[in-house]
């Protein structure tokens, strides 16, 4: 006997594989069992808002124009970039931990602040904000029939320096700190590349332009604007300068306010056209919910599945609750696939961005399986690195030892690459891993209701970054408190003891080398 018959289905039957991961539960629950006029106008609103928060979430290029899901492509921009760090957040992040979700509410007003003031002046600067990178952001003046990108830059810069007067002294419970900035400014053209596969997209930027903005950065001291050379030469009749390290110059700000001026002139981003659904028939509607999903649906391609999952719980509230939970933290670095792009010759990017989107596919998948979240790749001093974490938005008693298993399976993805040729160069591949344990800041951070991400940020993260960049070639290295949690069921060799930035006393570091063998 048959379990159904054609006329027992349900009118969503056609799209509910597409809604399961894009509706609340007990949305999605009361929707398939009464599939009524009223709850398919809930879902209609609900995808509309899901549309507006994951915008908001992407970086411009990929928003309002993305990719169908899976489908791989890649584009030159030129202009100049702007890279922004924070100095003092480390100090402000511990005098709040100690308050639990208090304190992680009163952090976050202070670092939602920050960015909504600078991401508003870079807007009405002309510029755009590529990514986010802790509480760092990378931004693109586009090149200009005038050539007047990098003197907009530059004036942004100094505009943001300005408005960081008002974080000079935040009170705390733990006394008055303050919050500072590095920008660093550079010229030339990057690669912006859209990969992955259906089920997880990735905006990633190439090129050495990307890698010297940041350098630039670093370069540079709190309060100040550092430019390259090149972006030099293109401004020196514009500002005057101090020389800064060797390559680098200081912008001298002496400009009134009259000179600098407000803004400049330039649109402002216009939200998608809002969604009106007439049709009253549940099998219109359903239509209508279905023409909705294809939008929404590229966009979600780009989130991290259990981020995905967050944000559909939470859209009706628009908002998600911060926290300072204990974290397994990796951070990745690909040698060797990035760099291949500056020497491809006309017509190879396509090869390096393919091998690129099959490395990161790859690399998704092992993560995912071990219920992690790859958060994004940016650009690290060396190469790509790929922020990993584990114990939010989902927690399992046993993150340390999914993500030292992971660790170990990135290594053998990045060992079983083939080879390829760029430009008569062969491309070998390897990786660097640093892992850490511990406390991190977990929220939605940048604008309230605009360009966002939910984020971690926090000693944790930094220390696994700078463990990343101590480690050798295929090499992972790791906490004491990263090795204690996983010592039962992996082999570690222990290093000694090192010193890194930032940390006033050297610490004990380990070497995961394998899993050992299930008896």
């Amino acid at each position: 006997m048959d379990s159904y018959k054609l006329e027992n289905l349900s009118p969503l039957s056609r799209i509910e594989p597409r809604l399961r991961w894009l509706l609340p539960a007990d949305l999605y629950a009361n929707v398939w069992v009464n599939p009524t006029p009223d709850t398919l106008m809930l879902v209609f609103n609900h995808l509309r808002t899901m549309r507006h928060v994951l915008s908001d979430y992407l970086p411009r290029p990929a928003a309002d124009n993305p990719p169908m899901p899976g489908y791989s492509r890649h584009g030159w921009s030129e202009g100049t970039l702007m890279f922004t760090d924070l100095a003092g957040f480390t100090r402000l992040l511990e005098a709040n931990a100690t308050y639990g979700r208090a304190g992680a509410e009163t952090l976050l007003g202070v670092l939602n602040s920050y960015f909504k003031e600078m991401i508003e002046v870079v807007s009405k600067s002309g510029g755009l904000l590529l990514e986010f990178t802790g509480d760092a952001m990378l931004i693109q003046f586009a090149a200009d029939p005038l050539d007047n990108h990098t003197a907009r830059a530059v004036r942004a810069g100094l505009r943001m320096q300005r408005a960081m007067d008002q974080f000079a002294a935040i009170e705390t419970m733990q006394g008055r700190l303050s919050l500072g900035m590095r920008i660093g400014i550079h010229t030339g053209r990057f690669l912006a590349a859209d990969i992955g596969t259906p089920r997880r997209m990735e905006h990633v930027l190439l090129g050495h332009t990307v890698l010297q903005t940041k350098r630039t950065e670093g370069a540079g001291r709190v309060g100040s604007v550092c430019l390259t050379e090149a972006a030099y030469q293109q401004v020196r009749d514009r500002f005057r300068f101090e020389a800064g390290a060797t390559g680098y110059y200081l912008v001298v700000d002496d400009l009134s306010h009259e000179e600098l001026g407000e803004y400049e002139i330039t649109p402002s981003r216009k939200r998608q056209a809002g969604s009106l659904l007439l049709e009253r028939s549940v099998e219109g509607m359903v239509t209508e919910i279905e023409t909705l999903l294809g939008t929404v649906e590229k966009l979600a391609s780009y989130l991290p599945m259990p981020i995905l999952t967050l944000l559909a719980e939470s859209a009706s509230r628009r908002r998600i609750i911060p926290d300072f939970p204990d974290l397994s933290v990796l951070f990745v670095n690909l040698i060797g696939l990035p760099e291949s792009i500056d020497y491809a010759e006309e017509g190879e990017e396509a090869r390096a961005v393919e091998n690129f989107s099959r490395t990161f596919a790859l690399i998704n998948a092992a993560v995912e399986a071990r219920g992690g979240v790859l958060k994004n790749v940016t650009y690290h001093l060396s190469g790509s690195d790929m922020l990993i974490y584990f114990g939010v938005p989902n927690a399992h008693t046993n993150d340390p030892s999914r993500a030292a298993a992971t660790a170990l399976t990135i290594r053998e993805i990045v060992n079983q690459l083939d080879t390829f040729w760029i430009s008569g160069r062969q491309v070998q591949v390897r990786c660097q891993i640093g892992i850490s344990r511990g406390p991190v800041f977990a929220a939605e951070i940048g604008e309230p209701r605009g360009r966002r991400e939910f984020n971690i940020l926090g000693d944790t993260v930094n220390i696994a970054a700078r463990l990343m960049s101590r480690a050798g070639e295929n090499q992972i290295l790791m906490t004491e408190a990263a090795y204690k949690s996983i010592a039962q069921r992996f082999v570690c060799e222990p290093l000694g003891l090192f010193s890194l930035k930032g940390k006033a006393f050297s610490i004990p570091i380990f070497a995961l080398t394998s899993q050992q063998q299930e008896s």
